[in-house]
């Protein structure tokens, strides 16, 4: 049984207490990718092609809505964060109870919209007659676990927010194990096809969801949920409501901007595509681990913006910073290094056409990792000093550059599809010099945040 974990982030030397915080992260995160391209092998080689369609048509969409309702779990997460490092429990536990009754409430209209709409929502998805039953049969099984998919994110952001990264962990490990031994069971043993995939996914969703619910009511006493704590606080369910609204947005648009460029990439041809499909699964690994170390340093700040800790922060800053570019810098090297031999990891040696354009797309997006990663620093930081806004602002300005340049680029014959490639680079790097600029001119006027309820200044982010 996972042990608890105090979590107190305000305190102790902070590069090891942001690595110590970040891997069972990054852990989980690498863990969720090898399930995905486990799950696509089972489908496809088990099932078919017809099958494996139709479960990647639903991946699409079905990472779309879990952004809502992670963006929904990381706001409600910084809330809690701060409360945390403020050392307000009673506060905290009033959080808690406004955030799941605000955005629970979300989930459920959410699920209920998705059954009411699967047939527009399959019109949209312009999906082929001959997978069209197969695919509405897995999205009607899928939507049931969308209730599972929240109180699990719900309650892995709050163990995190007080500093507890190991747990969620655990719990996820379990699922992915019984995720695959279930679709083995009723895909190989008992036939069910898509419907037997669907149902493995949602049963280890419920299984990973009620057992860490019961570990927080267990284990984590200080985080129940008393009689007193009941109450529907208008300015904490303001408080919930603005930054879990926000950080949805944000999560929102990153995945609408994504698929703007895939319809983009798609009408270049086939061999385009799937150059494009094998490079962005080899660009989740890489900068995977700066995307987590990002939401951690999120938590290290609104702990310490909730306790007041000024100088902690300041600090833990510029060592996040460093960081981050140093890591991203050795996986842009090695990246750019081995293009070829992990676009041969997806694609035949024959293919050369697809492999040469793979590893031009790595090795003009890999050079420039440190640019995904001091953003995933500005997200996090704006959340934590209680300027979700900027974070959003920050999204739009990135993948807005980023949509934007590769239409234009894209469409000048003497460029063609390697302004796709360029235009995200170039958009990441906008979005850092408007977020460290903000930061700049925030620490020249001493500026607080109109959100700022608790009264700190926000901190420069660098000093």
């Amino acid at each position: 049984m996972p042990r608890k974990i105090t979590g107190d982030m305000t305190r102790g030397k902070i590069t090891s207490t942001l690595l110590r915080f970040t891997l069972p992260m990054m852990a989980g995160a690498l863990m969720q990718q090898c399930y995905n391209i486990a799950d696509t092998l089972i489908v496809g080689r088990c099932i078919g092609s017809g099958a494996l369609a139709a479960v990647g048509s639903a991946y699409s969409l079905m990472v779309f809505l879990t952004s809502v309702l992670i963006g929904l779990a990381m706001g409600s997460g910084t809330v809690f964060s701060q409360q945390f490092g403020a050392g307000n429990m009673r506060g905290l536990r009033r959080s808690i109870y406004v955030s799941v009754v605000l955005t629970g409430s979300v989930t459920a209209v959410l699920t209920v919209l998705s059954f009411v709409l699967i047939d527009p929502i399959l019109a949209l998805l312009q999906v082929p007659q001959e997978i069209y039953r197969m695919l509405r049969l897995y999205l009607l099984i899928v939507f049931a676990g969308i209730p599972f998919t929240f109180l699990y994110n719900f309650y892995a952001a709050l163990l995190r927010a007080v500093g507890d990264s190991v747990t969620p962990l655990w719990f996820l490990a379990a699922a992915v194990v019984l995720n695959i031994v279930l679709d083995l069971l009723f895909i190989l043993v008992f036939r069910m096809g898509v419907g037997g995939a669907a149902i493995a996914t949602v049963t280890a969703q419920g299984a990973s969801a009620a057992g860490l619910m019961i570990y927080v009511m267990r284990k984590r006493r200080d985080l129940r949920i008393g009689r007193e704590d009941m109450r529907m606080d208008r300015g904490t369910v303001r408080e919930i409501g603005a930054f879990s609204s926000l950080t949805c947005v944000q999560q929102s648009v990153m995945n609408f901007g994504i698929l703007m460029v895939q319809g983009l990439v798609n009408s270049f041809g086939t061999a385009v595509m799937a150059a494009f499909a094998a490079a962005v699964k080899i660009d989740s690994f890489a900068y995977m681990p700066v995307q987590e170390f990002g939401n951690a340093f999120s938590t290290y700040v609104a702990q310490n913006f909730g306790a007041g800790r000024k100088d902690r922060i300041r600090q833990g800053v510029r060592k996040a910073f460093v960081t981050s570019v140093a890591f991203s810098a050795v996986v842009s090297l090695a990246v750019c290094l081995t293009a070829r031999q992990l676009m041969l990891i997806f694609i035949g040696p024959e293919e050369t056409e697809i492999i040469d354009t793979g590893v031009q797309y790595l090795r003009i997006e890999g050079a420039f990792y440190f640019g995904i990663g001091i953003l995933f620093l500005l997200y996090g930081y704006f959340r934590a000093i209680r300027m979700p806004g900027m974070s959003v602002v920050l999204t739009v300005l990135s993948l807005g550059t980023r949509v934007v340049l590769a239409y234009i680029l894209a469409s000048v014959p003497s460029i063609g599809v390697v302004g796709i490639w360029w235009s995200i680079p170039i958009g990441w790097a906008l979005a850092d010099a408007v977020g460290i600029i903000c930061c700049l001119r925030q620490r020249k006027t001493g500026r607080k945040s109109d959100s700022d309820r608790l009264s700190h200044k926000a901190v420069p982010l660098l000093s």
